[in-house]
């Protein structure tokens, strides 16, 4: 009888003599018994102990219209990935598959993805992007110049707001570390979730207090905020971009 376990052992040779350091495998979790059995045949090759890694993916659960969509193979009842594109978008569809870790759950509500609210979590993300776009053409119609601060000019920063997102930003390069160190990519979608939602909380502080709008009266505290939220733009669009979505200017 014909099994996958030959063709992986040729398969994986052959990916170790075009060069590549190491292998990483995405498997369901039903897959997880021939994980023992292909790295032994790999150590008999001489592969390193480590060459080989394997992330067991579990099962993505569908909702619409709040109940899970049944699919069966058996009875030709199912929804194709393309089919899923389709109807929600390609950007939701990289961001929400990227919310969970490779082994937890994905519950994918079709309904809240297509949702043009804060509700739904690509959207949210992308909207901080398109909000600070869209100071900085309010800017550019004020006639502002703005120019990179020095540091002692961003000593005016002193709102909790500010300070957290100083902090969230300083954080990038290490959660990129982290990500890459431990395969969790789902590590960048709740960053990019938790850096959004502080700079939303930051600009609706401007709703009620004016003098706390990025854009106010006194010019070396408009550019250093400016300066804040440019850093922020960079930072949201960098980790869009690195889980290929893309990072809209108006939305």
């Amino acid at each position: 009888q014909f099994t996958y376990f030959a063709s992986d052992i040729a398969y994986h040779l052959h990916k170790k003599s075009r060069g590549f350091d190491q292998a990483i495998n995405i498997w369901g979790a039903d897959h997880h018994g021939y994980i023992p059995r292909l790295k032994a045949a790999l150590s008999c090759q001489g592969f390193p102990e480590d060459w080989l890694k394997v992330l067991l993916i579990q099962l993505v659960k569908l909702w619409k219209e709040g109940k899970e969509v049944k699919m069966s193979k058996r009875s030709g009842e199912f929804i194709t990935f393309r089919e899923l594109m389709e109807e929600v978008g390609v950007d939701a569809m990289r961001f929400v598959f990227l919310t969970k870790s490779h082994d937890s759950t994905l519950d994918f509500d079709i309904d809240l993805v297509k949702r043009q609210d804060t509700e739904n979590p690509v959207y949210y993300v992308q909207y901080a992007h398109a909000r600070i776009c869209s100071i900085f053409r309010k800017a550019e119609e004020k006639g502002l110049n703005f120019k990179i601060p020095d540091i002692e000019e961003l000593s005016c920063l002193k709102l909790s707001e500010e300070i957290d997102l100083i902090r969230n930003i300083v954080e990038f390069p290490y959660i990129l570390k982290e990500i890459v160190l431990h395969l969790e990519p789902h590590r960048l979608t709740y960053y990019l979730t938790s850096l959004a939602s502080v700079f939303h909380r930051y600009f609706n502080l401007g709703t009620s207090k004016p003098e706390h709008r990025v854009i106010s009266d006194d010019p070396t505290l408009t550019n250093a905020r400016l300066a804040l939220s440019e850093a922020v733009r960079i930072v949201i669009k960098n980790g869009l971009t690195l889980l290929g979505v893309s990072a809209p200017e108006r939305m």
